[in-house]
């Protein structure tokens, strides 16, 4: 599976094997939608379950820690959101280094620390030891194996690209509906302590999710040559030359940009803050799990129907994702007003509703990145989005809690996390030709070492013609 950027053709030998160079690139762009790509969608499914499965049920920890530590909502809360701006703040090196070496070692690595850092979490005795094992190091290993993977299985698929990408996240959901439950019955028989120790072992399963990743063949132009004059300097180099900065320069990315980072502020706050919300509502600790076990079901069916109705191509992604987000804006805000009588079944309804839109618009979200920016800068973008979520990802929980902690109650935390999608909403409809049915068409990279070539070429074509004139 190409993760990094393709060879550049040799120009020398002639146009019909550049044409021929080309017809395969394009092939390679356009994904053989199955084979071995459907090995990555299994992969996917298990990566998203043990990385946010885990992060929608620290709820179940939330509470504990809060009890243990006596400390505030909005201290325990910077746990989680460390975790999760570390995942999203490593990305764009995650992209660098798949780039310039081994992805299959880097995202075994990654499985790897995110094992280690739960483990060392389960034996802390102070948040500064929670904040460091289970946010920054179990972050950077998460971070080093996600956008990867994504990436990947994005670059397998042209034509049920959404679809497949829907499968993968699936998982999701399905680990939210089993995990909620079977931590709260971890954390009565084992403690907090050895729950997380569990966790730690299962996620050393993202190891053998990141050893399914085929190496890409690149040519030695291609890679870090440690042998050269300066290896350092000339290795750090390349590597941001991976990343593709110069995306940032241009307006449908950075907008794009800009409209992920508002929904990311709020998306994530009821997975950390519901089930304490439901517990302060008066439910019991297990029907406050449940609730969001039960939007975990929902998220499932949202994110296969959404995968499946986007590949049908009646709407444009940009536009299905845009009432996913505005929907899902909407349901967080309303998720506590639906707790004010103390009635289960409308929190329950309300719930379950936010889990389908929050499970729809993760499908199409990571598809309508290579629509905006092309399939050959793919990996580089999704690691930029995702540095530039991860400031938006450490705001949310500690913001809520911070305003649970002011009011007493969760309902100022939601209606101020539900108003960010909506504010996404808002700032995706300033993209150039959203209000157009169809997409623009995506600009395409060459890179470096074709730009060079091809002006070489021109100039020796130039020189021929002249001597020959002469």
């Amino acid at each position: 599976m190409a993760v990094g950027p393709r060879a550049a053709p040799d120009e020398a030998d002639g146009p019909s094997r550049s044409m021929a160079e080309a017809e395969t690139r394009s092939a390679g762009a356009r994904g053989p939608d199955g084979g071995w790509g459907w090995v990555l969608v299994a992969a996917l499914f298990v990566t998203n379950s043990l990385i946010f499965g885990v992060m929608r049920s620290m709820g179940i920890f939330f509470v504990e820690f809060v009890r243990y530590f006596e400390q505030s909502a909005q201290a325990i809360s910077w746990i989680s959101s460390l975790g999760l701006a570390a995942l999203q703040f490593f990305s764009p090196l995650a992209a660098m280094l798949c780039n310039a070496y081994n992805p299959r070692v880097v995202m075994m690595v990654g499985g790897l620390l995110a094992g280690l850092g739960l483990m060392l979490a389960s034996q802390a005795t102070c948040l500064l030891h929670l904040y460091l094992s289970m946010g920054v190091l179990s972050g950077l290993g998460w971070g080093l194996i996600f956008t990867p993977m994504v990436s990947s299985v994005m670059a397998s698929f042209t034509r049920h690209r959404t679809l497949a990408v829907g499968l993968g996240f699936c998982s999701i959901g399905l680990s939210s509906f089993a995990f909620n439950p079977l931590f709260q019955l971890m954390v009565e028989l084992y403690g907090w302590r050895g729950a997380l120790l569990i966790l730690g072992g299962l996620n050393l399963n993202l190891v053998a999710c990141g050893a399914l990743v085929r190496p890409q063949q690149r040519s030695k132009e291609d890679e870090v040559d440690p042998g050269s004059g300066a290896p350092c300097a000339a290795g750090l180099q390349r590597l941001i030359s991976y990343l593709q900065p110069q995306l940032l320069l241009e307006r449908p990315f950075f907008t794009y940009s800009l409209a992920m980072s508002f929904i990311n502020i709020g998306f994530f706050v009821p997975y950390f803050h519901l089930v304490a919300h439901s517990r302060q509502a008066g439910f019991s600790d297990y029907r406050a799990a449940f609730v969001m076990s039960a939007a975990g079901i929902t998220d499932i069916l949202g994110r296969v129907a959404s995968g499946w109705f986007s590949d049908l191509g009646h709407f444009r992604l940009l536009h299905l994702a845009s009432l996913w987000t505005a929907l899902a804006g909407l349901f967080i805000i309303l998720l506590p007003v639906s707790s004010l009588s103390g009635s289960y079944a409308a929190l329950m309804a309300i719930s379950l509703l936010y889990g389908f839109c929050a499970g729809a618009l993760t499908s199409v979200v990571f598809a309508v990145v290579p629509l905006i920016v092309g399939v050959d800068r793919m990996l580089e973008a999704l690691g930029l989005l995702q540095l530039i979520e991860s400031g938006a990802g450490l705001l949310g929980a500690p913001l809520s809690g911070l305003l649970k902690d002011l009011t007493g109650n969760y309902m100022a935390s939601f209606a101020v996390a539900g108003s960010f999608p909506i504010l996404g909403t808002l700032t995706l409809a300033t993209l150039p030709g959203f209000f157009s049915r169809a997409d623009p068409p995506a600009p395409q990279r060459r890179s470096h070492h074709v730009k060079d070539k091809g002006l070489q070429s021109e100039l020796e074509q130039i020189n021929s013609l002249s001597h020959g004139a002469s």
